[in-house]
């Protein structure tokens, strides 16, 4: 049975508890408060749902995952890297990049990333927890992704392209980035054939929480602004 969560409480049920058709659907219900979005990301789930649904709340089993230092970059992409024909950088304009993310794609029908969840997420960048990364083709914005960083872990949202390669020009650097400042591990949620390419893998959700339980609470040293 699925769990309802209550405004005046901030605890989600045990992952375990998710179901397995659709894969993952933990919980319904509450609400987008920064304090709710940061006890669900330490708890190993993340919101997604439509703007004619409840909100939902999903742990799937397996968990899509990136570790940094199994980034694999195609010749042709590294060819692109070296050609630094973009210029990236780390929180430059947050709300720009989520507002590009939430543009219809050609091949969706809608956005999941609704007007409450930019707020939502406008609210845990103003904290320091959520972060964007710019991809810009002299003062163009072309490219970007966003999501949040705690602990030694990163939580990737969603990202936007608006040019040949330019948000996985982005999404290398971020990882290349992250490596360098002793992140343990990319959170990639779903799987995809894009994430597939870069070395993303699939684990177990309990391998998942383990995941959690040793790194989320870790110091986060990281510069973002660059």
């Amino acid at each position: 049975m699925l769990t309802w969560l209550q405004r005046d409480s901030l605890s989600f049920p045990p992952l375990a508890k998710a179901l397995h058709e659709p894969n993952g659907l933990l919980a319904a219900g509450g609400d987008l408060s920064a304090e709710r979005l940061i006890a669900a990301y330490r708890h190993g789930c993340f919101p997604w749902f439509q703007d004619d649904q409840p909100i939902l709340w999903w742990s799937p089993d397996p968990r899509t995952v990136l570790l940094p230092e199994e980034l694999h970059v195609s010749r042709s992409l590294a060819k692109v890297l070296r050609q630094a024909r973009y210029q990236v950088t780390f929180d430059r304009d947050f709300a720009k990049v989520i507002q590009a993310c939430a543009e219809p794609r050609d091949y969706a029908g809608g956005t999941w990333i609704t007007t409450p969840m930019q707020h939502a997420y406008l609210e845990l960048h103003r904290r320091g927890i959520a972060h964007s990364v710019e991809v810009w083709r002299n003062d163009e914005l072309v490219g970007g992704l966003y999501g949040l960083a705690m602990g030694r872990l990163f939580f990737g949202e969603s990202m936007f392209s608006r040019a040949d390669n330019a948000s996985k020009v982005g999404f290398v650097t971020l990882v290349e980035q992250l490596k360098a400042w002793g992140f343990a591990l990319i959170d990639c949620q779903m799987p995809t054939q894009h994430l597939h390419r870069f070395g993303a893998k699939q684990i177990a959700r309990a391998d998942f929480a383990d995941y959690l339980k040793q790194h989320i609470d870790q110091p986060d040293k990281a510069p973002w602004i660059a």
